[in-house]
């Protein structure tokens, strides 16, 4: 296995690697785009196929321009299950193909060279079991180009099915998460909203979180367009959780405007009203009896 001695060729190898590796792998992600690309046509092709026999469609119709057609494909993303599983029968493939020709060449058992072609195409490379290692092949320069060409497919399918099996655990795990969600966000919320003082409460709080491994932000779907940390409310529930003061408020100004009697304001005093009429005046009120209190 050829591998650097020097130290110019092990600096060489790091610098050549990070170029390498990612051209390596914007080469596989685009191999799975375009695998994609491809699916989503055939799809598309079957089904206007379809509706040609059901004669909903012309049978001599014209192809678009590319940008139309890639925007006429938009519609049609497959599955992710369906790539996975298109993606899986072709590694089984090539894996089995690969192995038919491991196992005369190199000597190795079939199961061997199932799982030599695991190895190498998933990139682990152990190293117990390494093709094109002995001194001489039969047919040597065929036997290399295809396993060049079975290595390369194999690695392009692995990587692919990689991506797509990681795409489907975290849809799992969101799924998981939305389902043993925490029982106790509704107290803690609750917790939160009674540590804040002097905070002008909703009527009716949605705790229910969309949690997602994605993102840890609050789906404003799920609470109506309102944020869950109280500080955008709706005028309906600002309404429905400040009736008494909305109350009284008109009391002092329907008084106040038809003539308060001065003799009242002692007992007014009593009940902690003084300071003001309207509507910044009951509020500091409020404000001042929610510290005292406290």
């Amino acid at each position: 296995m050829t591998t650097p001695a020097t130290i110019g060729g092990k600096i060489f190898l790091i610098f050549y690697g990070l170029i390498g590796c990612a051209g390596t792998i914007l080469f596989f992600n685009l191999f799975l785009e375009r695998l994609i690309t491809v699916i989503a046509y055939v799809m598309k092709s079957c089904h206007e196929r379809q509706l040609r026999r059901k004669g909903v469609l012309p049978h001599n119709g014209r192809r678009g321009s590319g940008s139309s057609e890639v925007d006429s494909l938009a519609g049609w993303k497959p599955s992710v299950y369906y790539v996975m599983l298109i993606l899986c029968v072709a590694s089984l493939i090539i894996s089995c193909c690969a192995s038919a020709m491991y196992t005369p060449i190199e000597g190795w058992s079939y199961f061997d060279s199932l799982y030599f072609c695991f190895v190498a195409f998933s990139t682990i490379g152990f190293g117990d079991l390494v093709s094109s290692q002995n001194i001489r092949y039969e047919s040597q320069g065929l036997y290399r180009f295809g396993n060049f060409v079975f290595i390369l497919m194999g690695v392009c399918c692995i990587y692919s099915l990689f991506n797509v099996i990681s795409i489907v655990i975290k849809q799992s795990i969101n799924w998981i998460l939305k389902k043993f969600a925490c029982k106790c966000c509704h107290r803690c919320q609750r917790r939160l909203f009674r540590s804040r003082r002097n905070v002008v409460m909703p009527g009716n709080v949605r705790s229910r979180r969309n949690i997602s491994i994605e993102t840890d932000v609050v789906n404003e779907s799920d609470t109506d367009g309102r944020r869950l940390s109280g500080e955008m409310i709706s005028m309906k529930d600002f309404l429905a959780s400040n009736k008494v003061s909305l109350a009284i408020m008109q009391k002092q100004l329907s008084e106040t405007a038809n003539g308060y009697p001065r003799q009242m304001s002692s007992n007014l005093k009593q009940n902690g009203f003084s300071g003001g009429v309207g509507a910044l005046a009951i509020m500091n009120n409020r404000l001042a009896e929610t510290s005292v209190d406290r």
